[in-house]
């Protein structure tokens, strides 16, 4: 049995109604008969809000990345109530899930200094993951975001040395939005780390990532 490791962004796992989240959990369910899968999940923008709140009221930022983790953790507990094959405490830590005997496994953020795309890499090298998928709003990585630019063209396939050249190692602002964040490429690049950016709300997409299909969205490559 593989083990696979999904981070999964807060903004997607709450930017349907519950039917959204019904669906996941039942693909998660289905598939974790054939692979152990470890759900991270971010905190999306309503943590983004809460931090942009305590910004204004000038808290530091690792008082800022404590909140967000915080919020991280009770979207984790929201996905892994409503998958009846997963943890019912959420983990603290990336040693603490690894250790967890259920078929699915779910957490959120750590400890400051980064997102949970790092918690994400973290835990694929610690457990020698098959995949580490990030599902994202998007189809993957593009030359611009497609929010805003029409014209914005789906990179398919990318080298883990391109993005850091693009978006560096550091994370320097709590709640940043970026594709994925600078720790979890150093992981990524360490560790050969076979990744895959999709977008979490087409769960066919999903799933196929998951159990090694062609999918729409980026490979990111040595």
């Amino acid at each position: 049995m593989h083990n696979i490791v999904v981070s999964i962004g807060g903004s997607v796992l709450l930017s349907e109604d519950t039917s959204f989240i019904e669906e996941l959990s039942n693909l998660i369910k289905s598939l974790s008969k054939q692979h152990k899968i470890f759900i991270i999940v971010g905190g999306g923008k309503t943590a983004r809000t809460y931090i942009k709140l305590g910004r204004e009221l000038n808290f530091d930022e690792e008082v800022l990345d404590e909140i967000g983790i915080e919020i991280t953790r009770v979207n984790a507990r929201l996905l892994a109530s409503s998958i009846e094959e997963a943890n019912n405490e959420i983990p603290h830590s990336t040693d603490e899930a690894k250790d967890i005997d259920k078929p699915v496994v779910v957490m959120g953020g750590t400890i400051p200094g980064h997102s949970t795309d790092k918690v994400g890499a973290e835990l694929a090298e610690k457990i020698k993951a098959e995949r580490f998928i990030i599902a994202t709003d998007v189809d993957g990585i593009y030359t611009k975001d497609p929010k805003k630019y029409s014209d914005a063209e789906q990179i398919r396939e990318i080298s883990v040395d391109q993005i850091i050249q693009k978006y560096g190692t550091r994370w320097d602002k709590a709640g940043k939005n970026v594709v994925i964040d600078g720790p979890a490429l150093e992981i990524i690049k360490r560790a050969e780390i076979p990744t895959y950016i999709v977008n979490g709300k087409r769960l066919d997409q999903l799933k196929n990532a998951i159990v090694g299909k062609s999918f729409d969205g980026t490979t990111i490559t040595k």
